[in-house]
């Protein structure tokens, strides 16, 4: 982990390596935020086939990024995604993402974008819990 003014860059080889000049997460202020996770496997670099899939690859992504630094999916705030096809392919994400989040589900924002190659992508802003105080 690197420390950039205001925040903290957080790297884990569980995810992809980014693919330009950006970390794959930093916290600030209390929060953990990363950068769009596509589908690609970490270790092979494959790519699945169709949106549940992807899907599930991006949010396994997402899930090792948030473990570097102690937390878990319970600890989304806020997920942004991003669909090739959000029409035909809202559905089949919808139901993986379900998979990955309890209720009470983090806010979401899911919009049609032109990505390249792949069919979904997302972020997301975790809270990260402050030091515990004795009571």
């Amino acid at each position: 982990m690197s420390e950039r003014m205001g925040g903290r860059a957080v790297h884990t080889s569980g995810a992809p390596s980014p693919a330009g000049a950006y970390s794959q997460g930093i916290v600030a202020g209390g929060l953990l935020f990363t950068a769009g996770f596509g589908p690609q496997d970490p270790t092979s670099g494959e790519v699945p086939q169709g949106v549940g899939a992807q899907t599930a690859q991006v949010l396994r992504n997402i899930g090792a990024v948030l473990a570097e630094e102690g937390l878990t999916m319970r600890d989304v705030v806020k997920v942004t995604a991003h669909l090739q096809h959000l029409k035909r392919d809202f559905s089949a994400y919808d139901a993986v993402y379900r998979e990955f989040f309890d209720e009470p589900c983090p806010v979401r924002t899911t919009v049609g974008s032109d990505l390249m190659d792949i069919l979904v992508e997302i972020d997301v802003v975790a809270a990260v819990p402050g030091p515990k105080v004795p009571s």
